[in-house]
């Protein structure tokens, strides 16, 4: 099963310009049993998951290949949304994106 996490990132700067960005990440996870499905519904993990699943968690076990950014399926796409800021010249307490 392969699952695509989608995140958009908007800036507004502060000249009124507008830098906007789409992450796409694929995930693909190993088949699960029944056995997999309901001991992973069993631990109440999923609760208040968009995805339904946590990658940082139980979850992270199922994942057989990711391609594209792990922290857009965390939450936020951490190195683009640093891309975006300092292309504008905002300052980010590193010597690029991380």
């Amino acid at each position: 099963m392969c699952w695509r996490v989608y995140t958009g990132i908007c800036l507004i700067t502060p000249g009124g310009k507008l830098r906007q960005r789409l992450v796409e990440t694929r995930v693909r996870f190993k088949r699960l049993t029944r056995d997999d499905m309901d001991r992973y519904l069993a631990s109440g993990e999923w609760r208040g998951k968009a995805g339904g699943y946590a990658i940082q968690g139980r979850a992270g076990g199922f994942v057989l290949r990711l391609v594209g950014s792990y922290t857009n399926v965390v939450g936020l796409p951490l190195y683009e949304t640093l891309a975006l800021l300092e292309g504008e010249g905002f300052p980010t307490g590193g010597d690029g994106p991380a």
